[in-house]
């Protein structure tokens, strides 16, 4: 049985910058008003005359994972891509991303859609891809465009979300102290309805109306507290079942959806700010690139390092969660 660890990591996101400010030219609402709900004071856009799409913006965040791991492009063997609106129905984004890699070993390419917690979905796939002997290094990438199916003129929920990408290559290790130690994934099927989009697809497939914008449906409310409350679960079960005390973990990277549900649950453990990494105030929600995205600004900052313990934990759309367990 071999282990993992990761030895690349990478971002990106767009220059374009919507503030709580520029929104009002879409609707009435104030700085103060989104801060004070969600902690968000800006986000970034993605702008197609620039190229910025989910497998462009991975590109660049993965090239920059590549570096960082002093591997080759064609080093990589297999290829597994979360994102919740991918550039095509077909082909994948993966595929997209192999090809602007320029990589010509002709590894498999995935798309993983689980929405915000797709990201920690794909990691696990990896780990067991790369504990089975089956592969060596796997780049997982999460990459979203949210404002393409963002309504602007809804204010309850077009504030809440971001572009960009986050790219992490986790490789075979030699090296027992690195490891993912247990992962947790679940889905809570009866609450579907309480965030989703329902255009675009196989069941309603035509665009919507200009004039009666029809984009993504959430019960804020009920999302909130179900994600407090499955996120923190499953923080307590994975450490328990680890034999992990919360004063081992040295950095805590949530799901940047609201700083509000960051702080419920970083409460609960009684994890200080400095073991909390939050940066939901510069990109607002990246849905499944908001992990890799938070990891790598934490290790471009210095604040995590080879063999620390690292808690990551997401909710979103399904009503699925997942939270990871590694040493770093």
């Amino acid at each position: 049985m071999y282990t993992s660890k990761i030895t690349g990591t990478g971002h990106f996101v767009p220059e374009k910058i919507y503030t709580n400010n520029d929104l009002k030219q879409f609707f009435d609402t104030s700085d103060e008003w989104i801060v004070e709900r969600t902690g968000i004071k800006e986000r970034r856009i993605s702008d197609a005359e620039k190229n910025e799409f989910p497998s462009t913006m991975a590109a660049h965040a993965s090239k920059m994972a590549l570096k960082k791991a002093n591997l080759e492009a064609n080093d990589i063997d297999f290829i597994l891509f979360s994102s919740t609106m991918s550039d095509y129905n077909f082909p994948n984004s993966a595929t997209l991303l192999q090809d602007l890699l320029g990589i010509t070993n002709h590894c498999g390419c995935l798309d993983v859609n689980s929405a915000c917690t797709g990201w920690i979905y794909a990691m696990t796939m990896a780990n067991s891809l790369i504990e089975n002997g089956t592969y060596k290094n796997i780049l997982v990438v999460g990459s979203e465009t949210t404002s393409s199916y963002n309504n602007w003129l809804d204010r309850s929920k077009c504030v809440l979300f971001g572009d960009g990408a986050g790219a992490v290559i986790l490789s075979r290790s030699d090296n027992e102290t690195s490891k993912i130690h247990k992962s947790i994934l679940s889905s809570d099927s009866t609450k579907k309805d309480d965030l989703i989009k329902k255009t675009g697809m196989a069941r309603k497939p035509f665009f919507v109306d200009k004039e009666n914008p029809e984009m993504v449906e959430m019960n804020g409310q009920a999302v909130f507290k179900a994600a407090v409350k499955t996120m923190a679960h499953q923080c307590a079960s994975i450490l328990e079942e680890t034999n992990t005390a919360k004063e081992e973990v040295d950095l805590f990277i949530p799901h940047q959806a609201n700083l509000r549900i960051i702080e419920a649950v970083a409460r609960r453990f009684e994890f200080p700010n400095e073991k909390v990494m939050i940066n939901v105030q510069k990109y607002a929600n990246t849905s499944s690139a908001t992990i890799p995205i938070a990891l790598n600004e934490a290790l471009e900052a210095g604040r995590l390092k080879r063999a620390d313990k690292l808690l990551l934990t997401t909710f979103g759309s399904g009503l699925t969660s997942a939270t990871l367990l590694l040493t770093y």
